[in-house]
């Protein structure tokens, strides 16, 4: 039962995360033989002032 955990900033869409969990399966099953059914996916939604990066606080960066 391999788990694939992702952490990132709160906000992204059920869309995308339906996308990226559709993609990252179809990977798994490509390359390592491993069944959609046996993989498990976590998404971490983490606030930007709980996310250090640079030197500091995610949220207290410039917006891009």
């Amino acid at each position: 039962m391999p788990v694939v955990q992702i952490f990132m900033y709160k906000g992204k869409t059920k869309e995308l995360k339906k996308e990226l969990v559709k993609r990252i399966s179809k990977d798994f099953q490509e390359v390592a033989n491993i069944a959609p059914e046996s993989l498990h996916i976590l998404f971490h939604d983490v606030d930007k002032e709980d996310w250090g990066t640079r030197g500091t606080l995610a949220s207290d960066l410039p917006p891009k």
